[in-house]
């Protein structure tokens, strides 16, 4: 470390500093991951590889202080690796449900304030489902460093595609595309300055937006006489609050986190393409099947009820995720938990994400990060509760590389991660493809989701469901969901 770096402070971007003012004993603004490996990942190999990868990020080397007039970042002189990955062996057989139950401790637990936010465990002797002996490393990074795209990015450049460490380059020509022009002039391109007018909002009337944020009746009669920005945020805004359900209420300081068996991608792709909808789609269905299923045994009549989920969406392109920072916006997606037929309920999926794509949702999102950041923190919480009032969920879609990764020499066999959830909301549903296989997982709030197994469960099994329509249908034919609902009757 040069003797500038030493106590130096840099400014942190606004958006940024929005994410870091998120943190709530209710919900740790970490994003949280694993890399379940084939064999043995020893911890001081692990070690070196940060140094030489990890760190390269100077962030990293990087802890958040925050005052009244902002947020910034400053190198720690102290800065100690030995501190930021740990070792650790399950209890018992070191099975799945250890697993789950160590990575849940985790994920309720704060990081140290007072060092860079981010820490990696080394789980030595975890028994995988299929009977081997392997490795796990459990990540944790603060929202602030970046968001969930890149962050997977960043622990996916510490791998190789090959068990030789010379093949560290090939990853970026196999999986992510060149690299064409800045984030900023990549967004601007497409948004037609819509993203500088969000910004206008956020510095130059920040009074008009605090106003909106107090009384959302304002944002109504805003909704007919302004921009189409300011239309989309109003329209945000005006949206009713999510029904109620077991998902909703007072949050605790316990998560919870479960992941699925993985599916077979390409099994995912031809259902997508068989049905006319994307992979992402399908997914997304399937996790609202998950969920009307999971509500329906705890004795709740959901039938007709849709619920909400935020969805991040990625507003750079995917060459520029490793730049950190947090460069995404929200979307609030239906999720159809009252159409009890399987079909039915992708075609509204697939439906609502098609009208999200024509719309400036994200980019307002994006926008009212930044004023959030960059206004007064007392404004911050009662402006998350306003949104957290308007969803039940966070969803998001990770591409993963189609590829077997190594790290350190030792193969990467399953990949899983989840969000965190902002302000009052209690459940995060993660979906990350690697290598062939569709990974989902779910984190929840002790007290709304008690057992995410029985959401995770039911994923594979709303999946085969949908999967059987097309196997028995004439494709010769549009499939509708009245022959949908008979194949299940017959079949299912």
């Amino acid at each position: 470390m040069t003797d500038a770096e030493r106590g130096t402070r840099e400014a942190m971007s606004k958006v940024d500093t929005a994410w870091l003012r998120m943190e709530r004993p209710t919900n740790r603004m970490m994003i949280t991951g694993i890399l379940m490996f084939a064999g043995r990942l020893d911890p001081q190999d692990f070690k070196r590889l940060l140094q030489e990868r990890f760190l390269a990020f100077r962030r990293f080397r990087q802890r958040a202080g925050i005052g009244v007039n902002g947020a910034w970042w400053e190198t720690d002189a102290d800065f100690d690796i030995d501190w930021h990955v740990r070792t650790a062996a399950l209890p018992g057989a070191g099975d799945k449900a250890e697993l789950e139950r160590f990575v849940s401790e985790l994920a309720s637990e704060p990081l140290d304030r007072s060092k860079p936010l981010w820490q990696f465990h080394v789980v030595e002797n975890y028994l995988a489902t299929d009977g081997g002996r392997g490795s796990v490393l459990v990540a944790r990074i603060h929202h602030c460093y970046a968001d969930g795209l890149a962050l997977v990015q960043v622990l996916l450049s510490l791998t190789d595609t090959a068990p030789q460490p010379e093949a560290h380059a090939e990853l970026a020509r196999t999986w992510l595309k060149r690299d064409r022009g800045t984030v900023l002039e990549r967004l601007l391109e497409p948004m037609q300055g819509g993203l500088q007018k969000v910004f206008t909002v956020g510095e130059k009337t920040w009074g008009k937006v605090a106003q909106m944020l107090a009384n959302p009746g304002v944002a109504a009669e805003i909704a007919h006489e302004g921009s189409e920005i300011t239309r989309e945020l109003a329209i945000a805004l005006t949206l009713s609050d999510d029904p109620a359900t077991a998902l909703k209420g007072k949050l605790g300081v316990v998560k919870r986190v479960a992941w699925a068996e993985p599916l077979p991608l390409e099994e995912v792709k031809l259902l997508g393409k068989a049905l006319g909808c994307t992979v992402n789609d399908v997914l997304l269905a399937c996790a609202a099947g998950a969920i009307r299923g999971y509500l329906r045994d705890l004795g709740e009549d959901v039938d007709g009820l849709t619920i909400r989920a935020t969805v991040p969406v990625n507003l750079r392109p995917l060459e520029h995720a490793k730049k950190l920072g947090n460069h995404f916006g929200l979307v609030f997606l239906d999720l159809p938990i009252g159409e009890p037929n399987p079909l039915r309920r992708l075609e509204r999926v697939a439906a609502c994400m098609r009208e999200l794509k024509g719309r400036r949702q994200a980019i307002v999102a994006f926008g009212l990060l930044a004023a959030l950041g960059m206004g007064p923190a007392v404004l911050q919480q009662p402006a998350l509760e306003l949104f957290s009032r308007k969803a039940t969920a966070v969803a998001t879609n990770v591409p993963g590389p189609q590829q077997p990764l190594y790290l350190s020499g030792v193969e990467v066999r399953e990949l899983m991660f989840w969000v965190p959830q902002t302000g009052s909301i209690g459940l995060g549903l993660s979906i990350l493809s690697y290598n062939g296989r569709v990974h989902f997982g779910v984190i929840g709030d002790n007290r709304r989701v008690r057992d995410p197994d029985a959401i995770v469960q039911r994923f594979g099994a709303e999946f085969e469901k949908l999967l059987l329509i097309p196997l028995m249908e004439d494709w010769a034919e549009d499939i509708t969901p009245g022959d949908a609902a008979a194949t299940l009757a017959r079949y299912a």
